[in-house]
């Protein structure tokens, strides 16, 4: 196991069923902008894990090459392919509502760029390519996207 922070792995970052099914590498080169994203990233996630009590947070999507995030139906500029998103649920802590209400408030601080309650199944959590955040706060459902949490 590679560890990027005490409780994140790249491992956990990288694996895809996807990739495995249809044999597309979804690993970034050691050293590259993609892999120093997922460290950031990680680093996030364990701000966000002190927030939800210390409690684990499970990811179920983080690092895409664009060939998974092309297979998966991917945003063309999906944060995923540059390492600095991160889909995950904290069942533990709550529910991805409870989880995104949480984390609400702490946005700035942590640089989050886009928080997203992804109704009933996870929260998406990115962080801006470079120029400053945009802080937003989004659900996507059976209805579409919109502003703020449901």
């Amino acid at each position: 196991m590679t560890h990027l922070t005490p409780n994140f792995t790249l491992e956990e970052f990288t694996v895809s069923e996807t990739a495995a099914r249809k044999g597309i590498p979804n690993m970034p080169l050691a050293g590259s902008r993609e892999y120093m994203n997922l460290v950031r990233t990680a680093e996030v996630l364990e701000k966000v894990r002190i927030l939800l009590d210390d409690k684990p947070v499970l990811l179920s999507s983080g690092y895409r090459s664009p060939g998974v995030n092309a297979a998966v139906g991917g945003s063309k500029n999906s944060a995923h392919m540059s390492g600095l998103a991160a889909d995950f649920i904290c069942p533990d802590f709550g529910t991805p509502l409870q989880v995104c209400k949480k984390l609400e408030p702490f946005m700035r601080d942590l640089g989050i760029d886009q928080l997203i309650y992804e109704f009933g199944t996870w929260v998406h959590l990115g962080l801006h390519f470079g120029s400053a955040p945009r802080h937003q706060m989004m659900t996507i459902d059976t209805k579409g996207v919109r502003n703020g949490f449901a």
